[in-house]
């Protein structure tokens, strides 16, 4: 099946409508994009100004009364508010699954590690190999931020003797602390405060024969390893990769209290001008700073205890 894809862009008043009129004729529903602006700092993406509403009509025998019944339904609406004309282009059919994932390649970290999509086995046996699912969006290996979070990883445990356990604060797809135990670790804690995170970790743990004895996930944050709520309150290998305002934030929680002395603390999630405040944030609390990795605009620091 080869497809007639409808578009309009309106405002977003609109677009409730607009999706409306063009889902009555479209078997799969309709699409919908908005741009979005980042208000500050801490902002994940705020949607702002007008919306494309899509539509995928099938090119079949009735393609063309169906596109004729839809043209005068947008007639009609357009009668109560102005509408533009509607954008058509034609989309082959093709293997969406299989497109999907040749878009996802393994991404080399490092000397030894290696981010591999969850349904690709590693044919490099000289590096360690990661199964994320990029399905999700909790963190696939892609991101600078993630990227320098290994590389330091690695640092780390190259050193002897090497961090035997590890908390993963904001632990997302579960990549950092799945890497620390293939490296070497013997156990890791990774929390994080939004559910998903968890079972997305989870799934991607089991995905890299990461058993459950040794990787425990709670959803909490520094406060609650603090208070004791998991079976560890500090271990020699620290991570947190969220963003530079919450780290400050959890430094004043008491983010620095979970380092053991002589421990790392690896911070990311950090742009480049926010980079010296985080660092004398850390150095208050007892951290001093002992590498320093940089991809674009975006800075992981190593720092010890």
């Amino acid at each position: 099946m080869n497809w007639l894809e409808v578009s309009l862009t309106v405002n977003p008043e609109l677009a409730e409508a607009v999706a409306d009129v063009l889902g009555r004729f479209a078997p799969n529903g309709v699409v919908t994009e908005q741009a979005v602006a980042f208000l500050n700092d801490e902002d994940e993406g705020t949607p702002t100004g007008d919306i494309t509403v899509k539509a995928y009509l099938p090119m079949d025998e009735r393609l063309e009364d169906t596109r004729r019944k839809l043209e005068e339904s947008l007639y009609y609406l357009g009668m109560i508010a102005p509408l533009p004309a509607p954008a058509y282009n034609f989309v082959g059919d093709q293997n969406w699954m299989e497109a999907w994932k040749l878009r996802y390649q393994p991404i080399a970290i490092g000397r030894k590690l290696m981010i591999l999509p969850a349904w690709m086995e590693l044919s490099d046996q000289t590096r360690v190999g990661i199964k994320i699912d990029p399905g999700m969006a909790f963190g696939t290996g892609a991101h600078p931020s993630t990227q320098l979070c290994l590389e330091l990883l690695e640092t780390v445990f190259e050193q002897k003797p090497a961090p035997r356990s590890v908390i993963d604060v904001g632990c997302g797809s579960g990549i950092l602390s799945i890497a620390a135990l293939k490296l070497g670790a013997e156990f890791a804690l990774g929390v994080d405060i939004d559910q998903a995170a968890i079972v997305n970790s989870r799934e991607n743990a089991q995905n890299n024969g990461i058993p459950e004895t040794a990787f425990q996930l709670g959803t909490g944050s520094v406060e609650e390893i603090c208070a004791g709520a998991f079976s560890i309150t500090s271990a020699p290998m620290v991570l947190a990769n969220i963003l530079a305002p919450i780290l400050i934030r959890l430094l004043q929680a008491g983010l620095a209290r979970l380092v053991m002395p002589g421990g790392f603390l690896i911070l990311a999630g950090i742009l480049e001008h926010q980079a010296e405040e985080v660092v004398q944030k850390a150095q208050e609390h007892g951290l001093h700073l002992t590498d320093r990795r940089q991809i674009n605009d975006w800075v992981a620091l190593l720092c010890q205890k």
